[in-house]
């Protein structure tokens, strides 16, 4: 059976016409690569090159054998490359920048899908700061940058809802949202214990603007717990009500943990952006957590 590795050698020594040559390129010894062009010789019964004073040169069943296989050699050739530059991207470090909140919503998702990750949590305005000065290689973010020297890609939608525990009787409230009394159904909120994951409260503040048209909540909340993971697995366990991306919520709403109390329509999704710096030479990264990403974002509730 031929040995592959003749035809490669064969292509080096076509190629440069020179056996010293072809052995630096392919790293091996002068005598390896002659050995090897005697044994394909032997193998296919013609003589394959000529020995001259600077080098050999092809002889006609060489040109012959070149045409047949140099096409053939080229694909495997490739693919072999494809193999190698997809196990070596298997083992590289990764930059990923991404907001607390996100995180809490992906960060499984990217661990899973590659060895070797360093995250850096900040909001959006930073993560660009950081990718365009090429101190990240991507960031996930929820706001579009649009510049020449970066490039992004949209990747899904999410959405801020309200949600409480399951044995909240959620009965009262939906009443007073049928009938569109929403002066009754801000009261009602107002009379429930409120969680946030930040003092400012961000997520509240926006829903509010959007559900309800105000700039300010009239509510203080009752616990300030800086994880929105954390914040919801304690509202699971215990008495309340908070805002949260839809993404957040999901697990917790399909292991019947908690329910889904209000997803108003007035309250826009967001868009969430893959952004990278351009000729960074990761666009198999680019495309694979893309790719991942949409797959996840395309499950909402």
């Amino acid at each position: 059976m031929v040995n592959l590795e003749w035809y490669r050698t064969f292509k080096a020594v076509y190629k440069n016409g020179n056996f010293s040559i072809a052995a630096k390129e392919l790293f091996m010894s002068q005598p390896a690569v002659s050995q090897q062009i005697s044994m394909l010789e032997a193998h296919v019964g013609n003589k394959l090159f000529n020995r001259k004073s600077k080098g050999v040169e092809p002889t006609e069943y060489a040109k012959l054998l070149n045409n047949l296989i140099i096409d053939a050699l080229d694909r495997l050739e490739n693919v072999e490359s494809s193999f190698r530059a997809k196990a070596e991207d298997a083992n590289r470090l990764i930059s990923v920048g991404i907001s607390k909140n996100l995180f809490n919503c992906i960060g499984n998702l990217l661990i899973a899908k590659f060895d070797l990750i360093d995250f850096t949590f900040a909001e959006n305005d930073v993560l660009f700061e950081l990718v365009d000065a090429k101190k990240l290689d991507f960031a996930i973010t929820t706001k579009r940058f649009d510049t020449f020297d970066t490039v992004y890609e949209i990747v899904g939608k999410i959405k801020l809802i309200m949600v409480a525990p399951v044995r909240l009787d959620g009965t009262e409230f939906r009443q007073k949202l049928k009938s569109d009394n929403y002066t009754e159904v801000e009261q009602w909120l107002n009379e429930q214990k409120w969680y946030s994951h930040d003092a400012r409260i961000p997520h509240i503040k926006l829903f509010w603007l959007h559900a309800f048209n105000k700039k300010r909540p009239s509510m203080v909340p009752n616990y300030i717990i800086p994880s929105e993971s954390e914040m919801l697995r304690m509202l699971s366990d215990n008495e309340g009500v908070a805002i949260t991306w839809n993404c957040n919520a999901r697990k917790y709403i399909k292991e019947n943990k908690l329910q889904l109390l209000w997803n108003s329509f007035y309250v826009p999704e967001e868009y969430v952006y893959l952004l990278t710096a351009k000729n960074n030479n990761l666009n198999s990264f680019f495309e694979i957590i893309s790719k991942e990403l949409k797959l996840f974002f395309g499950n909402r509730l």
